[in-house]
């Protein structure tokens, strides 16, 4: 079966103005997030920047953490430590995955 590119969360499919509006942000908010690093919505080939459904909710992350007294530099730090986290878990499972590949293929007989 063949996904609908509208389905794929990663997709740039929101104005700007529709993006603040689901976050319940203002759209210059998003602009100032972009120029902070905070976000890298998907650009039309006009320019226009086209938001995801995964960037509305990273919107919605960082409007919490921003509510929680963080400011813009400690948001990013907060963000990138998260995203390093991900990216250790899922080399933690590569490793646990491969290991029990080659486990089982290096069982002594009767063990």
């Amino acid at each position: 079966m063949v996904t609908p590119s509208w389905a794929d969360p990663a997709q740039g499919v929101y104005s700007i103005s529709v993006a603040a509006d689901l976050a319940g942000l203002h759209p210059q908010t998003l602009r100032i997030y972009e120029r902070e690093g905070l976000l890298e919505p998907a650009r039309s080939a006009g320019g226009t920047r086209r938001y995801s459904p995964n960037d509305v909710t990273r919107l919605l992350e960082i409007s919490a953490l921003s509510s929680d007294g963080l400011n813009l530099a400690g948001i990013r730090r907060v963000l990138a430590l998260q995203e390093e986290t991900r990216r250790l878990q899922a080399e933690i499972a590569r490793m646990k995955a491969a290991r029990r590949r080659t486990g089982a293929a290096h069982k002594p007989p009767g063990g």
